[in-house]
């Protein structure tokens, strides 16, 4: 289990309908964690805003703020996607432009204990939406702490040159950072460009395609019965499989005997 997260250049390309789709669709348990400083949108949307009260990551920041005790404090903060399983759990992001502030100085925090999820009785995945890069106060721990990394674009040449930019970014920060390499993938949505020459130009491999589903994208971004048989929830859960590999080869890395070298990183 670890922290799997999703990030585009620009502002659609669909990072919070993948990310909610993969939730819904995985068979591991999940927290999704919208960590977009810009505004979570899934209360509002899928969910259409009905809990019976304030709830999020901007709850739960100025709790650790001023108790400190982000342990005690997180499990009451969450959602529960399909009640009462707790297995696919939601962490609102921030609902109000005034919680950001709150938010911001702890996204070392948050990467830290999202970290401690995968050991925890049961285990979690962390799922992140960390949005758009290009805005104030981005969640770069989150992204440095990232098991693997999406970087979410569409198949069109606005996106694609977008999208070149932020690959550069992300690669000198992880460089100065001293992030291990090979957690870098691409998730492609939608049609236009193809794979092999999306993969070629941006330099990363493309881990899947999401397929174009406006039905689907609809439901996720406004309320209603998600379909498990809707292509766009057919393509997330077959992702599945390729992150779960990835997710694989890096526990094989961490615990590889010391002084006997390294296998290799994809």
């Amino acid at each position: 289990m670890a922290i799997i997260a999703l990030v585009s250049a620009k502002g659609s390309p669909g990072v919070t309908t993948s990310a909610l789709a993969c939730t819904l669709s995985w068979h591991r348990r999940l927290v999704l964690a919208e960590c977009d400083p810009a505004g979570g949108s899934v209360l509002a949307g899928y969910l259409t805003g009905a809990l019976d009260g304030p709830r999020g990551i901007g709850e739960l920041a100025v709790g650790e703020l001023r108790d400190g005790n982000m342990e005690a404090l997180f499990w009451s903060q969450l959602v529960d996607l399909d009640a009462p399983k707790r297995e696919r759990l939601l962490l609102p992001g921030v609902v109000d432009p005034a919680q950001a502030g709150s938010v911001t100085p702890l996204w070392q925090r948050f990467a830290d204990f999202f970290t401690t999820l995968e050991n925890g009785t049961p285990p979690y995945d962390v799922l992140v939406d960390c949005g758009r890069l290009a805005v104030v106060g981005p969640p770069w721990p989150v992204l440095r702490a990232a098991a693997v990394v999406l970087v979410v674009t569409r198949a069109t040449l606005p996106d694609i040159s977008a999208t070149r930019s932020l690959v550069r970014a992300i690669g000198r920060d992880f460089t100065e950072h001293r992030v291990a390499p090979g957690s870098l993938r691409l998730l492609v949505v939608g049609d236009g460009h193809g794979t092999s020459e999306i993969s070629k130009a941006l330099g990363l491999p493309v881990i899947a395609r999401l397929p174009d589903d406006p039905r689907t994208a609809q439901v996720l971004s406004t309320g209603g019965n998600v379909r498990a048989t809707r292509p766009l929830m057919r393509a997330a859960g077959a992702l599945e499989v390729p992150i779960g590999a990835l997710l694989d080869r890096r526990r094989a890395r961490l615990s590889w005997p010391t002084g006997q070298g390294v296998p290799h990183a994809v």
